[in-house]
């Protein structure tokens, strides 16, 4: 009888080893899946987010023609269609945005250079603070065209939501070439194909 109760209990502390190891392996790979999941998450969202920038060969807009806007601050007005006949450099900016402070200088000096050669650079400032915007541009000597939507209308017109963002506009109006992110303008390569156009 003896025998036969320390049989029944080792089965049973085995079934509860079992048990608790089973749970064991359980917990492991449940943390283990669990580490895995924002790798995994951040990988879907950045190939959505790839597929969202942008889909085919080429960006939307290039080769038609640009969205003609009109836009009024407290010091200016600015219409793109004022413009034809020059080669528009259409920028997309605001005073918070660290990369767009960054090549603010280099828009400036490439619109130095290029002036003489029908090339306009358009500042389209998306800052709600007026007081920022005029203390930016007095403090960094921009005297580039400049003006401010705050209400992002223009921005909107053209499909922009990330800044800085830039689209190159021949003499005639159409959208020939766009950039995403800081450039620096004074590079051969822009200044050339701003140049031949």
């Amino acid at each position: 009888m003896d025998v036969v109760i320390d049989v029944v209990i080792d089965r049973i502390e085995g079934s509860a080893r079992c048990a608790a190891q089973s749970q064991r392996i359980n917990y492991y790979n449940c943390v283990k899946r669990a580490a895995q999941f924002p790798a995994a998450l951040i990988a879907v969202l950045l190939l959505i987010t790839l597929c969202g920038c942008y889909s085919g060969t080429r960006p939307p807009r290039i080769g038609s023609n640009a969205p003609d806007f009109t836009v009024q601050d407290s010091e200016r007005t600015v219409a793109l269609s004022q413009l034809r006949g020059q080669v528009v450099v259409l920028n997309f900016w605001a005073t918070w945005c660290p990369p767009c402070v960054e090549e603010m200088p280099s828009l400036v000096e490439m619109q130095r250079r290029m002036k003489a050669k029908g090339v306009t650079v358009v500042a389209v400032s998306i800052d709600v603070d007026e007081n920022a915007y005029r203390q930016f541009l007095k403090e960094h000597g921009v005297n580039l065209l400049t003006v401010r939507d705050p209400g992002q209308k223009t921005p909107n017109l053209y499909g922009t939501h990330g800044w800085p963002e830039t689209y190159i506009i021949d003499r005639n109006g159409v959208t020939r070439r766009k950039f995403i992110g800081a450039v620096d303008w004074t590079e051969p390569e822009i200044t050339d194909f701003l140049s031949k156009m």
